[in-house]
């Protein structure tokens, strides 16, 4: 759009001038093609000077047309990615995940995050629009890979409440963030919100070199095959290793049954409550187990 140009050839914009574009920019935004608007985005991404209204309005679009901007533009303050985040559901929550230059802030609220993973979903008019040779080999990657990790989900009992129900896409996201900065402090405080126990418990499943016990939660929280693999790999070079036309994170993950983990994870869980808290154990101070106890038949 010719506004979007005129603005980008301004430095240093007035105060007049962007409360000027903010006013002209969103009726001629939505009037133009879908083609023109994803054009005005990918500038206006690069651009530090636009303004506050203009830079949520565009957040705020389908993630088909707002990735870049979330992704890049540094006009976007730390409120406005969490307000987006908060309301826009969890594609664009994992989109803001992939920026450079998250603050303690942010992440935090992203950490805090219960997106469902059942959110709005991509219309058949963006996949066509935005389909290419690399995405659309990316997508069947990835659904190789949810293939995968739903063939060692299939005896899942019916009352689960622990699996990858558990693990939001947000929290996903940020596990393998963490991974790939080699960032185990936050990896851990990821991981101890995705699991709801405590830092010690995680910090202590980091620190089995060998990797089974963070394998073993991976699989029991239903972490996508590949980013577990991923992950494996990132905090235990080792594991990279091959073992036939395997590695040895991939063998360890796929000797793994996922209810075992899933009933090892709970039996960490609880006793990390123990662990933490005591007294939410109804058999070590109370005094009616005690008397329970005597009543013994001798024969």
């Amino acid at each position: 759009m010719a506004t979007v140009s005129s603005f980008e050839g301004l430095p240093h914009p007035s105060r007049s001038e962007l409360r000027q574009f903010a006013e002209l920019f969103l009726p001629l935004f939505s009037a133009s093609t879908t083609e023109a608007k994803r054009e005005a985005i990918a500038a206006l991404s690069q651009n530090p000077h636009v303004p506050s209204a203009v830079a949520f309005f565009i957040a705020s679009q389908p993630i088909s047309l707002s990735a870049p901007f979330l992704v890049s533009s540094k006009a976007l303050n730390d409120e406005t990615l969490i307000a987006i985040a908060r309301t826009q559901g969890g594609a664009h929550a994992r989109t803001i995940v992939r920026r450079e230059d998250l603050s303690p802030t942010v992440i935090d609220a992203l950490v805090g995050l219960r997106h469902s993973r059942h959110g709005a979903g991509v219309t058949n008019e963006d996949i066509r629009t935005s389909q290419s040779d690399a995405a659309r080999a990316e997508r069947e990657e990835k659904l190789r890979s949810q293939l995968r990790t739903m063939a060692r989900q299939l005896n899942r009992p019916a009352g689960d409440t622990l699996g990858v129900r558990r693990l939001t896409q947000v929290q996903e996201a940020l596990l393998v963030r963490f991974a790939r900065e080699r960032d185990a402090s936050r990896f851990a405080a990821t991981l101890s919100d995705s699991l709801s126990t405590s830092h010690w418990l995680t910090e202590r499943i980091l620190l089995d070199i060998s990797g089974r016990q963070l394998a073993t939660t991976l699989v029991g929280i239903g972490m996508d095959m590949n980013d577990a693999i991923f992950i494996l790999e990132c905090f235990y070079p080792h594991m990279r290793k091959l073992a036939g036309d395997t590695s040895r994170a991939e063998a360890m993950l796929e000797s793994l049954d996922t209810v075992e983990c899933e009933e090892r994870i709970e039996s960490w869980r609880r006793a990390d409550r123990y662990t933490t808290n005591p007294q939410s154990s109804d058999s070590a101070h109370s005094p009616e187990p005690a008397a329970v106890h005597k009543l013994v038949v001798r024969r």
